[in-house]
């Protein structure tokens, strides 16, 4: 079963989109598991995720949207939260 993060900051408008669709993706697939969450402004944050757009869906530490291109320090995602239909097609040679 496929390793799901979900990248984000405190304050970010579109973290709660993520959540719900990340929720929707799950169940579209039948996993009644859930994600882990990393706050980029918690202590402790892993090296690779740090320059992660919030939020950032990770399956398997791979961002679901593809690599983030000119994007350093703390930004939030151009676009906003990934769709439902990108995280199903993330998971969808994982399931």
């Amino acid at each position: 079963m496929a390793d799901i993060e979900l990248v984000f900051f405190c304050g970010c408008p579109h973290v709660d989109s993520a959540r719900a669709y990340l929720r929707e993706a799950l169940n579209a697939v039948g996993r009644q598991d859930g994600w882990t969450e990393i706050d980029l402004d918690a202590p402790g944050v892993p090296d690779r995720v740090r320059d992660c757009p919030s939020p950032t869906v990770l399956v398997d530490g791979r961002d679901v949207e593809g690599p983030a291109s000119g994007v350093g320090g703390r930004s939030c995602r151009m676009g906003g939260a990934p769709s439902v239909h990108t995280i199903l097609r993330a998971l969808e040679p994982v399931r």
